[in-house]
């Protein structure tokens, strides 16, 4: 099976070598789908850097595809340019500030790759590896939104806010994405509950940012996510 590592981008220059470095280790054939979203810092230099020595090293288990956006419209937005350039069978979502390791790919890929899902939720809340004991706040609104969705799908996830979402890759184009920024996590749970696919989680170690280290996402975004979640379950 070929994996299609989706990688969206916004001012991540400190970080991004070094996770396109952790994902290629990763020792199973890959393309790596990188979206900028209009950064402003050094990463479109560095991605076109990377994007120029892949293509050197012609290395048949890392294929390294770079797109650019034209302005800044979110994460949701790069991930569905991600999505329209997909050649895999198996599709994960992989940010680029170094809070997820690709180390948990094996576990995460298993079950789908053994036939059993169709999606694979990483968790952040049920075991796993080593976690940054960081904001009380931020955690307590990832369970209300996970139990708010739970509620909607009748599903039984314990993090359905986690970044690390695995597809098979025809499950995954089935699906029609409208959420540009962070409402694609609500979006595309609720979107896939519906159709009665297979869930599965995984348990996963999580090294989360501060905001003065670069995390991105905030209270608004929480707000936006229960507006996604009720708009996705109820209409399309």
């Amino acid at each position: 099976m070929k994996l299609s590592v989706l990688v969206p981008v916004y001012n991540e220059e400190r970080t991004l070598e070094e996770v396109v470095r952790r994902v290629c280790a990763v020792q199973m054939a890959k393309e790596i789908i990188l979206v900028d979203d209009a950064s402003k810092d050094r990463s479109r230099e560095i991605l076109d850097r990377l994007k120029d020595q892949s293509r050197r090293a012609n290395d048949p288990l890392n294929q390294i595809k770079v797109f650019f956006q034209s302005e800044n419209q979110g994460k949701g937005a790069a991930i569905k340019t991600a999505i329209s350039h997909v050649t895999g069978d198996i599709v994960i979502v992989q940010d680029a500030d170094l809070e997820y390791d690709p180390k948990d790919y094996p576990a995460l890929l298993e079950p789908i790759q053994d036939g059993s899902a169709d999606v694979v939720y990483g968790t952040r809340f049920a075991g796993g590896g080593a976690h940054r004991v960081l904001f009380f706040w931020h955690s307590l609104g990832n369970r209300t939104l996970t139990l708010l969705s739970n509620m909607l799908t009748n599903l039984n996830l314990s993090d359905m806010e986690v970044g690390y979402k695995v597809f098979r890759a025809e499950v995954l184009k089935s699906i029609e994405l409208k959420s540009n920024r962070f409402g694609f996590e609500p979006e595309i749970t609720m979107k896939l509950a519906k159709k009665r696919y297979r869930f599965y989680e995984v348990p996963i170690s999580y090294h989360g940012r501060t905001y003065e280290e670069g995390k991105k996402i905030t209270w608004k975004d929480g707000l936006a996510a229960l507006y996604c979640m009720i708009r996705f379950r109820f209409s399309d």
